[in-house]
């Protein structure tokens, strides 16, 4: 089996970028289009150019579509994409093949087309189990939509997470609590649970719409953690939420400083201290190849440390950190250290950019 670090070290996920949704969120700041002509076969030969460029004879441990909505695109679409990524990579023997999901873009047909496909982790953009919220939070679908779509999703899939955004502008912690019993419910294996922010280039943002104050999304967040503890589905990083193995192995390669491809708008990749970024807009990531930055030795560990220090439970090797920045972290019980490393407390995750000044060296 090799140690956890050998295996950590192992990861080697593969992103895809499927840039159309069916309406703009005011919140979202991702490369994402309204298009009601979807050209699925441009989409395929873009992403079997990118592909080609980035061909690795190690196994890919995790595929995921991401977007925009990829649970958008058709069954015919994904069974040819999933020929091309198998004719180019390896996949592990228990690769996780994770699809983002929106209510309305879903039925049961679909899903089980999905999972005979390859999917076996779907991840469904609920975002509330209020209708009030979703309607304020620009989303097409309504509660009783959201809980349909978790029901047919049970029936189909072990691994399930589903999104939800809080902290929203007045939202109070017995109001959130409600909600969040209502999610754990369904006892499903994995929770994203995300802070509203409002990110500039927005529709919120235009309209100068506000978030929920820091004071009270710091309650919130204190709150969440508590709830999410009892019902045995605890924080391993600052937003998402799992039983103990249900853990999102593609997002732990972006948090343990593993090997990600990138295909698609907008995406990017790191393969060692290759920094892979494509450009945004469909037509022109079409017809342009990504682009590649060397990266220093000094600028991956930084990255490595922002990634790193977002996991709750998974220490971080403190030797190329500021000793000074770690007593002081220790003093203000921002960080535990063990044998192995640092990891942050509560508080040391409340205060993660200033904890980040703090042990950068």
């Amino acid at each position: 089996m090799g140690t956890k670090k050998q295996q950590d070290q192992d990861l080697l996920g593969l992103y895809i970028h499927w840039p159309y949704c069916l309406n703009k969120c005011p919140y979202c700041d991702f490369a994402s289009y309204v298009s009601k002509n979807i050209d699925e076969d441009a989409l395929i030969r873009g992403y079997c150019r990118d592909m080609d460029l980035f061909l690795d004879k190690r196994p890919l441990t995790s595929i995921f579509f991401g977007g925009g909505t990829p649970s958008l695109m058709s069954v015919k679409c994904l069974d040819r994409l999933m020929n091309e990524i198998q004719k180019r990579y390896k996949l592990a023997p228990n690769i996780e093949i994770t699809m983002e999901a929106n209510p309305d873009t879903i039925d049961a047909p679909k899903l089980k087309d999905f999972h005979h496909r390859g999917i076996n982790r779907l991840s469904i953009g609920v975002q509330s189990l209020n209708d009030s919220a979703l309607h304020f939070l620009g989303r097409t679908h309504n509660a009783q939509r959201a809980i349909q779509a978790i029901q047919w999703a049970t029936n189909v899939f072990d691994n399930i997470n589903i999104d939800l955004i809080y902290a929203r502008p007045h939202q109070s912690v017995a109001q959130w609590e409600k909600e969040l019993t209502f999610a754990l419910s369904f006892q499903l294996p994995h929770y994203s649970l995300y802070q509203l922010t409002i990110e500039e280039n927005t529709i919120f943002e235009r309209k100068h719409q506000n978030a929920a104050t820091p004071a009270q999304a710091r309650r919130l967040y204190i709150a969440t953690d508590a709830q999410m503890t009892a019902a045995k589905r605890s924080a391993y990083e600052v937003s998402n939420y799992a039983k103990a193995g249900k853990e999102c192995r593609h997002n732990l390669t972006y948090w343990l400083g593993g090997d990600y491809i990138g295909i698609g708008p907008a995406a990017h990749g790191r393969l060692g201290l290759k920094a892979t970024q494509n450009t945004k807009f469909v037509g022109a990531w079409l017809k342009t190849p990504p682009t590649t930055e060397i990266l220093t030795p000094e600028q991956r560990h930084l990255e490595k440390l922002l990634m790193g220090l977002r996991l709750r439970h998974h220490p971080f090797c403190a030797k190329d950190l500021d000793p000074i920045g770690i007593q002081e972290a220790l003093k203000r019980k921002w960080i535990i250290q063990t044998k192995q490393g640092i990891q942050p407390t509560l508080e040391g995750t409340l205060m993660l950019n200033q904890l980040l000044v703090l042990l950068a060296n």
